[in-house]
């Protein structure tokens, strides 16, 4: 069987480098959230659990989206090499101020690398990067959500418990969305 190795594309290089950079920091957003649902599950918190493994799935996608992408445009996607995760937390809403701080963080590389892309008058990969940054808008307001919850809660008594119970009805409402959406 003879190898085929795609001989142009239409990524520069340093298109091409930066998009695989957001490879690896979706990849890292993944392992984040799946780090801190073993965390959550480890100590009772069964609805942010599976609310953090679904977002695992989701992040992987996303990561899987870029490299399909790249590979599609004739460059070379890497598999990231994902390493220091956090697995400890001092608190249940340590989890999620660093969800918001790491979203934030994943939005603010979107925008420079579609900025970049638009600069580089590369249109296809800055018309691909849309949907990551309205995604991104939406991953950070639901972030900013739930740590609002520990404030307007509060963590004293049954306030945790509270709070885990309103991330499931967050993680149900999200579920019945992407349903609706794929159903169109």
């Amino acid at each position: 069987m003879k190898t085929v190795i795609t001989a142009k594309t239409s990524l520069t290089p340093e298109v091409e480098s930066k998009l695989n950079k957001q490879v690896r920091l979706e990849g890292l957003s993944a392992f984040y959230y799946l780090a801190m649902a073993s965390w959550c599950e480890n100590r009772g918190y069964l609805n942010a659990a599976e609310f953090l493994y679904d977002h695992f799935e989701e992040e992987k996608m996303h990561m899987l989206k870029l490299m399909h992408y790249i590979n599609e445009a004739g460059g070379h996607a890497l598999a990231p090499e994902i390493s220091n995760l956090r697995y400890e937390f001092n608190s249940f809403r340590e989890v999620f101020d660093h969800v918001l701080e790491h979203e934030i963080t994943v939005s603010r590389a979107i925008s420079n690398l579609a900025d970049f892309c638009f600069q580089e008058k590369d249109f296809a990969t800055f018309q691909f990067l849309q949907w990551y940054v309205n995604e991104q808008r939406e991953e950070e307001a639901m972030a900013r959500r739930l740590v609002e919850l520990f404030d307007i809660i509060g963590e004293e008594g049954q306030g945790i418990w509270l709070i885990d119970q309103e991330i499931g009805k967050m993680l149900k409402k999200l579920k019945a969305e992407r349903a609706a959406e794929e159903g169109k």
